[in-house]
């Protein structure tokens, strides 16, 4: 269904909504175009939120087995359309297909996993005195707004939705002004299962338009928002002025911390991937390789030789590297990297050599490491969102726990040591929503909370308490 459409254009009550005013979707791996994308304003979002509260209505009575059942059949049907959902998520972004398969089937798993998890939700009795009943009820908010990121879209979109979906509620999504073809498609297959029409509904468009008007919209019960700390600020301020309460996931600037007893063979690999996985273009990347003094030179070069193996070019012929987002992010990394200060390039910071000609005009870097930068400096405290990573030395623990310390994020960090009472002491001492010892990341990790500390945001997403952000307690108390 969606080849056939031209335009990509806004999903609302279930039907396609075409905009008179559209704007280029740019492939970030040639700089051509793949199509063109409705600029839906005010008047869409207007009508995408009467869609899912009309939706809503009904949605909000249906049983925990309704539920789960639905939720269970979008997970196979988006399974089914993998290789579809794929290519269109590994040309919009640019990621490499083996990575874009990973996010459809996370995607999926966020659908399965709410869909049992569902039913054995509920409140609870509380034993207030003999002669009362007392209980909680958790109540869905109404219509949910979602706006999210362009690096993960499935992904993002999908643990949202399904939340949202799970627990009552009815959503309205503003994808990323970049890449908006799979949120659309993933909107069809939600309704193609039977879920009431308007339960999910996506609005394309500017973020400045389209986003602007879903986060002010008085309809709007509950907000949810993936993306930088300054959106997430002005995000949360609309919210603030409705009483709306907000999930922000935002930066990160997430810190690798390698110990002199750390397995360097078995680090290394993880180490890279945690800074190349989707270009460096994620909030959680391990962008700060924070290591010992008496390793350091070591895991530098064994790093910088690994680099140099990582293939880069067209997402859908699936290298390890695909190109950044587009040559708007190239010239924004292109500027930290002109500010390294007293740090070196040891590898990487140009453009690739060897790129076949189509390729010439996109988004590609080179990995990067910038050794021994100032931990003050703004390559060290910004988020670059590229394949660039920076590395700190260390003296002692305190030293790194200081280090990790000294941004303002904290969204991930993972301890590489054999010493167990000291990942277990560390891991309460560093600031960050995920802890890893001795690896990096989850491979998605739909069971594990995901959030962050400090400017990287505040609430949960993934995980059972997901399902707290997304409904009230109402306490009922009867005196028998």
């Amino acid at each position: 269904m969606s080849a056939q459409i031209t335009q990509t254009t806004s999903f609302i009550g279930g039907r396609h909504v075409p905009s008179l005013l559209t704007y280029a979707n740019i492939d970030p791996a040639t700089g051509g175009q793949l199509g063109d994308i409705a600029r839906a304003g005010a008047d869409e979002v207007d009508r995408a939120v009467q869609a899912a509260a009309k939706a809503q209505r009904e949605w909000k009575r249906s049983s925990p087995e309704q539920r789960s059942r639905l939720l269970i059949a979008t997970a196979a049907v988006i399974t089914a359309n993998r290789d579809d959902l794929a290519r269109i998520e590994s040309e919009d972004t640019g990621k490499p297909l083996t990575q874009a398969y990973a996010d459809v089937d996370v995607c999926a798993r966020y659908f399965e996993f709410y869909g049992h998890t569902i039913e054995s939700y509920y409140g609870h009795a509380i034993p207030l005195a003999e002669d009362m009943h007392v209980y909680t009820r958790r109540e869905p908010f109404g219509v949910t707004g979602h706006i999210v990121a362009w690096n993960y879209p499935l992904q993002l979109i999908g643990r949202a939705a399904a939340t949202s979906l799970a627990t009552g509620n009815c959503a309205v999504a503003k994808p990323a002004d970049e890449t908006p073809r799979s949120t659309v498609r993933l909107a069809e297959l939600i309704h193609s299962v039977g879920f009431p029409a308007g339960a999910f509904n996506v609005v394309t468009g500017l973020g400045a338009e389209a986003g602007a008007a879903l986060s002010a919209h008085p309809g709007v019960a509950h907000l949810g928002f993936v993306g930088s700390t300054q959106t997430g600020s002005a995000i949360a301020r609309a919210a603030a002025d409705r009483v709306v309460p907000t999930v922000l996931e935002l930066g990160g600037k997430s810190a690798n911390i390698v110990f002199p007893d750390a397995d360097i063979e078995a680090a290394i690999p993880s180490l890279v991937r945690s800074i190349i996985q989707n270009a460096g273009q994620t909030c959680s990347a391990g962008s700060r390789l924070i290591v010992h003094r008496d390793i350091h030179a070591e895991v530098v070069e064994k790093m910088a030789a690994a680099m140099a193996q990582v293939t880069i070019g067209y997402g859908l012929e699936d290298p390890m590297l695909g190109p950044l987002i587009s040559a708007k992010q190239h010239e924004r990394v292109d500027g930290f990297l002109s500010e390294v200060g007293s740090g070196q390039i040891v590898t990487g910071g140009t453009r690739p050599d060897g790129l076949a000609d189509d390729l010439a005009a996109g988004a590609f870097i080179t990995p990067t490491i910038v050794d021994s930068v100032d931990p003050a400096s703004r390559i060290a405290q910004e988020e670059v969102f590229g394949p660039v990573v920076v590395t700190l030395p260390f003296a002692d623990d305190d030293e790194a726990v200081a280090l990790a310390n000294g941004t303002d994020y904290g969204l991930v960090s993972a301890l590489w040591t054999q010493n167990i009472s000291r990942a277990h002491r560390l891991a309460a001492e560093v600031d960050a929503g995920q802890i890893f010892v001795n690896t990096y990341g989850a491979g998605g990790g739909v069971e594990l909370p995901f959030g962050g500390f400090k400017k990287s945001g505040y609430g949960r997403e993934k995980s059972i308490e997901a399902l707290d952000e997304y409904t009230q307690t109402k306490t009922v108390a009867i005196k028998l």
